[in-house]
């Protein structure tokens, strides 16, 4: 069978490559740790549960409108001017299933063959290959631990060329947890301005933030700005949610239109029980939210330090999410247990099959010589994890 040009053009998401084998071992009864998925450990809060379960009771099991639900729109609206300070009407509001199929839509709707997106790396798995979905080619630029693994504006203005439509600012970053401040923000948004680029901003890790650091979304550095940017968001990470597939995107409303008749002709409505459930997230208590992000600060707290104290190992210390991004150049290039490593690929692979702990490899990140590990797995996984970890490469 010949396949399209397209479909043999992209490669399946790492990070879910190395949960499915994670799993796939532990289904054999294997023990094994695993840092590898960006999954909260804990369970969806019993408020929105029980909104779901009402939902189905009273029979909302039908299809719905393809851009959401009025409520959840609603609840979207208030989430925005409460939380950001950000003014929107419904029909600059679309819901998607995930934030993920969020921005497959708005690549979709604003990216055409031959345009150039500017990606940061380290950089989402998934960037990359949705901008090649969308017939574009991607502009990477290349951070570090030594700039907080943040994009400057000479590296921006630089990377600006004459078919350069769209940005990327992911701020809490997957993979590294790096995040911009105000200033930052306000000044990589007048390159914009000036270049007349659409801002992305992937904003879902913005509730999980540590150490007093305070999130801001660029769309909130002035109306001007505002206008030119397209902010995703959703629920899956913040209130423990990832199967429930539900993700939302707030931009100019010719740009949410063109999505909304994407999505109609692929998905249409997200799960109406997953709206309503979505819905109370937004509108409920949300102690669990802070709940979780306690807990997650403690974690990367722990996982941050220890990694640190290992020879050999350099981690940066991230403002949000719940990844680290340990820099392993200087284990590499050398022999444990016989083998000569020499990539990070190949250290995540002993890893696998020597401590029997998942890990993801920079590669796919963009950052060869990094792995990353998530931190949303139990302080007892955590622990036992770096166990293995310093057990693994200290046989040589």
């Amino acid at each position: 069978m010949l396949l399209s040009k397209r479909a043999l053009g992209i490669l399946p998401s790492a990070t879910l490559a190395i949960d499915a084998k994670a799993k796939a071992l532990k289904a054999q009864g294997i023990d094994v740790i695993s840092f590898g998925t960006g999954e909260p450990d804990f369970d969806t809060p019993e408020n929105i549960k029980e909104a779901a379960k009402k939902a189905i009771d009273e029979g909302f099991t039908k299809y719905c409108p393809v851009g959401g639900t009025p409520d959840l729109k609603d609840a979207i609206i208030a989430k925005f001017k409460n939380d950001n300070n950000l003014e929107y009407t419904a029909d600059q509001i679309i819901v998607s299933c995930g934030a993920k199929h969020s921005l497959y839509n708005l690549f979709q709707a604003v990216l055409n063959p031959g345009d150039q997106i500017i990606i940061p790396a380290p950089y989402w798995v998934s960037y990359p290959d949705m901008a090649k979905l969308a017939g574009a080619k991607a502009k990477i630029v290349k951070t570090n631990e030594y700039s907080g693994f943040k994009m400057t504006v000479e590296q921006l203005k630089k990377a600006v060329g004459k078919k350069t439509k769209a940005v990327i600012i992911n701020s809490p970053s997957n993979p590294t947890g790096a995040a911009y401040t105000p200033e930052e923000l306000k000044k990589l948004a007048q390159v914009c301005l000036e270049n007349n680029l659409l801002i992305i901003a992937d904003d879902i890790y913005e509730k999980l933030v540590y150490g007093g650091f305070k999130f801001s979304s660029i769309a909130t550095v002035s109306p001007e700005v505002k206008a030119i940017t397209a902010v995703v968001n959703g629920v899956s990470k913040s209130y423990s949610m990832t199967g429930w597939r539900i993700g939302y995107t707030a931009g100019p409303k010719e740009i949410i239109t063109a999505m909304t008749n994407i999505q109609s002709q692929s998905t249409s409505n997200p799960t109406s029980i997953a709206l309503r459930a979505s819905a109370e997230a937004l509108k409920g208590p949300q102690e669990s939210v802070e709940m979780m992000r306690k807990e997650f600060e403690a974690r990367r707290n722990y996982i941050y330090s220890r990694l640190n104290s290992i020879r050999g190992v350099k981690c940066f210390n991230p403002e949000g999410a719940f990844y680290v991004f340990p820099n392993i150049k200087k284990l590499l290039g050398k022999s444990y247990s016989g083998k000569t490593i020499m990539t990070a690929t190949e250290f995540a692979e002993y890893l696998l099959e020597k401590a029997r702990i998942a890990v993801v490899p920079g590669d796919p990140f963009g950052a060869p010589g990094y792995i990353r590990l998530s931190y949303a797995t139990s302080m007892s996984n955590i622990k036992n994890g770096l166990d293995r970890f310093e057990l693994a490469i200290s046989d040589k």
